[in-house]
């Protein structure tokens, strides 16, 4: 058998095991890193929207608000640590036989984290996970758990389509690995991280939240949330190509100036939005979601989220869609996307302003 025939085998390997049914899971180091910054303060992780879930953590950890692993981690935020890079450490840690380790590739680790002592933290969040006894009010809590995720697994995962992702971004079938976190301690906010441990496959990773409804009192589940979430693994990368991010730099900055969401803080970030939101209306126009629905879609992008270039964003995926042979990865079209939304910003411009069009 050569080299290439064992090379394909193990592809073929690969694929039908990231092809498979995608479970709902609950990961102990992700509750972990969420009940710690909802200890330590951090507004993302502080709402209370998890019912009796949200008591228990808050009568448990109360006695631990001033513990020194909790008045150091108050300090990270001026580093840039909040909301998705706080899910982004939960997936690159493990616990074996009660001690905690961080695992996969530390380069993933960024937004703040590599300003950050990663053995101290490793060091200081043991600390914290033994003297809070974290793991036996892990436990306690698995039937609730187990409860929420078979809940949202079958609200977010029928018809889940993992195949699409690859196709779209690579032109190919997937070999990641997919994985569905749900988090009981998120605030309210879905968010799309990945990781890359030796001698396996990419895992692409949405955690998502679980939040009840404050009146009918049964979990919430947005569909165009699982979509969105599974492509940020895709796109962000992208963007941390220097030739990438150099062409972008520009036209992100003043698309920030229009942006109206505070957690978006940087141009980087509304580049990455504007993309993954248009590409989560290609995902449900491929995928025939009822034409009302991405209707509604994308009039939420415009009026509430405050991504009023999204039609014509959607429409230069369209076209990249339709042209693949010119363009076989999304990174191929990177100068498109720069020249569609720099146009966009022309049109606004001249629209505001029609005497200087003539």
């Amino acid at each position: 058998m050569n080299k290439k025939t064992i090379l394909t085998m193990l592809l073929l390997v690969l694929t039908l095991g990231a092809t498979a049914q995608v479970k709902a899971e609950v990961s102990e180091t992700v509750e972990l890193m969420g009940i710690l910054s909802r200890v330590a303060g951090y507004h993302d992780y502080s709402n209370n929207l998890t019912g009796d879930y949200s008591k228990d953590t808050e009568e448990w950890f109360a006695p631990f608000k001033d513990h020194p692993t909790v008045t150091y981690y108050q300090r990270l935020p001026q580093y840039g640590i909040g909301y998705e890079k706080v899910a982004n450490m939960g997936v690159h840690l493990e616990i074996k036989k009660g001690k905690i380790k961080l695992v996969g590739d530390k380069a993933e680790l960024t937004g703040g984290w590599q300003h950050v002592d990663l053995k101290d933290f490793v060091k200081r969040l043991n600390k914290f996970y033994k003297d809070t006894r974290f793991h036996e009010f892990f436990e306690q809590h698995q039937a609730f758990y187990a409860e929420g995720a078979k809940y949202l697994e079958k609200a977010f995962l029928a018809g889940f389509h993992p195949e699409w992702y690859t196709r779209f971004y690579y032109g190919r079938e997937p070999i990641e690995k997919f994985r569905f976190i749900v988090s009981f301690t998120n605030g309210g906010i879905n968010y799309g991280v990945w990781r890359q441990l030796p001698r396996q496959p990419r895992e692409v990773i949405n955690v998502a939240a679980y939040i009840l409804h404050p009146l009918k009192g049964r979990p919430m589940a947005d569909q165009s949330l699982l979509l969105h979430e599974f492509n940020h693994p895709f796109v962000n990368p992208i963007l941390d190509d220097a030739k990438n991010a150099a062409l972008l730099k520009d036209v992100g900055e003043k698309l920030l100036q229009l942006s109206a969401q505070p957690m978006y803080n940087s141009w980087d970030i509304v580049i990455n939005e504007s993309v993954v939101r248009a590409a989560v209306i290609i995902c449900m126009q491929d995928n025939n979601y009822d034409a009302q629905m991405i209707d509604k879609c994308i009039s939420v992008e415009i009026q509430k989220y405050g991504f009023p270039w999204i039609r014509e964003l959607v429409d230069a995926l369209r076209y990249y869609s339709s042209h693949r042979d010119q363009y076989p990865t999304l990174n191929d079209f990177y100068p498109e996307i720069n020249k569609c939304l720099n146009k966009y910003l022309a049109d606004r411009q001249q629209s505001a302003n029609p005497s200087q069009g003539r």
